[in-house]
């Protein structure tokens, strides 16, 4: 999920009940949304452009690590392919991401980039700041260094509770 900007709904959580991690790529927006969510999940998370400097300082700017034999590479603004902010395509080469998550754009997009050999995920945002019409994130597996059953999760429209 992405660009929470504060707001976090039942709707959201109820799903969160159901995962073994829980991945913000973020504009959090409150430390009290992250005390929000289902206890006992990994949690991992980057501070957004709008994250004061208390999210700052317990959450990083680039998250990298590997989930059954998936290595994954996950910062707020990252762009889209081919078009990706600055440094963020030499970070995914560096670190031989096979997964890329980004937010920031408040557009849900899924894409294969086959000059990087990487998954490009932006899970939209589920909160109710931003021009985007339908509050959305990802849901998927990762088993055996694969990435499956990919769903889009439409949260409702923005501005409706």
């Amino acid at each position: 999920m992405s660009d929470s900007h504060g707001y976090i709904d039942h709707k959201t959580l109820k799903y969160l009940e159901e995962v073994d991690e829980i991945w913000h790529a973020g504009d959090i927006g409150s430390l009290d949304l992250m005390d929000q969510l289902p206890k006992g999940k990994v949690i991992r998370a980057v501070f957004g452009n709008i994250d004061d400097g208390k999210i700052q300082e317990v959450y990083p700017e680039w998250n990298e690590f590997e989930v059954d034999g998936v290595r994954v590479l996950m910062t707020h603004i990252g762009g889209k392919p081919p078009r990706y902010a600055k440094g963020v395509k030499a970070k995914i080469k560096a670190n031989n991401a096979q997964l890329f998550i980004c937010g920031h754009s408040h557009i849900c997009k899924v894409e294969f980039d086959p000059n990087l050999n990487c998954l490009y995920m932006n899970p939209g945002a589920i909160g109710q700041q931003g021009f985007h019409q339908m509050r959305t994130f990802l849901l998927f597996e990762i088993e055996q260094g694969k990435v499956k059953n990919l769903q889009v999760v439409e949260l409702g429209r923005r501005g409706r509770f």
